[in-house]
């Protein structure tokens, strides 16, 4: 089974909004970007996305950076892989839209097979959370809420 995404929304910049004169980045909370080379590993992650009631887009770590940029999504799910460097061609481009934001927005979660918090692994400073592998929706579901109930704080 190969995962789709049936996103019919096309966008190639930024979504913005003006408030009290000001310009910010509206972001959709209720979407989550699913990134990761493995298509099976991806389809794993979007079905516990939904559980959570939130829209997975999936994407691979080459057509990912479009997607997050027309998307603007509440959280990015990033599969680091082997040796979690998967997904990071992706991170400076989140880190451009947080500096953009002003935000820490969209959170970013990843998926590794080292236990550890991003500091302790060495990882980007953009990665808010690691979630060890095997994924599970009772190790994944659990973050997703929660980074995304802050983000809407």
């Amino acid at each position: 089974m190969r995962p789709v995404n049936r996103e019919t929304k096309t966008a190639n910049h930024l979504t913005l909004v003006s408030r009290n004169g000001e310009s910010e980045i509206l972001t959709d909370f209720t979407r989550v970007l699913v990134v990761g080379k493995s298509p099976v590993n991806r389809v794993v992650v979007s079905k516990i996305v939904e559980r959570s009631g939130l829209k997975p887009i999936s994407e691979s770590p080459e057509t990912a950076a479009a997607a997050l940029l027309s998307l603007i999504p509440g959280a990015v799910v990033l599969d680091g892989g082997a040796d979690n460097k998967d997904c990071d061609a992706l991170l400076s481009g989140i880190d451009a839209l947080r500096r953009t934001s002003g935000k820490l927005l969209p959170s970013v979660i990843l998926l590794s097979t080292k236990n550890g918090t991003p500091a302790s692994l060495g990882l980007s400073s953009v990665v808010d959370v690691v979630v060890v592998k095997p994924i599970t929706p009772e190790r994944l579901q659990p973050v997703i809420d929660n980074l995304i109930a802050l983000a809407r704080g």
